[in-house]
């Protein structure tokens, strides 16, 4: 399964990396660090058509919600999940990129179990 996963921080990228190979989940990750390099990975090749999308909200040059929504318009990207995970605790966001088109909204966790927990949850909501 493949996993585009875009956040602009490091450490982030690779505890989530961590958190999904603790899964013991056939994944490929493949990471960007902003709305902007994510659009360009995946209009560069319509043929790469990730699993599920993974959209932090805060990011420079392009944020999750914006890149959501231009995600959104690609044809091949419209069965695709696109999960916001966000350090964001708030309900507006959620709203708001739910109307938008995310797939759904994971708090960013600070420690790799109860990630694990999130994510695993998730999967199964949504059979990915």
């Amino acid at each position: 399964m493949n996993y585009l996963f875009v956040d602009d921080d490091i450490d982030d990228q690779e505890i989530f990396a961590l958190a999904l190979k603790g899964l013991d989940l056939p994944a490929n990750v493949i990471t960007a660090s902003d709305g902007t390099e994510a659009l360009e990975l995946v209009k560069r090749d319509e043929s790469f058509v990730p699993d599920c999308i993974f959209l932090d909200l805060n990011m420079p040059r392009m944020g999750g919600k914006e890149c959501l929504v231009e995600m959104r318009k690609l044809p091949w990207l419209k069965g695709v999940p696109i999960v916001i995970y966000s350090t964001s605790m708030q309900q507006s966001d959620k709203i708001e990129t739910q109307k938008l088109g995310a797939t759904d909204f994971i708090t960013k966790e600070g420690d790799i179990r109860r990630l694990k927990q999130s994510l695993s949850s998730m999967f199964k909501r949504h059979n990915i």
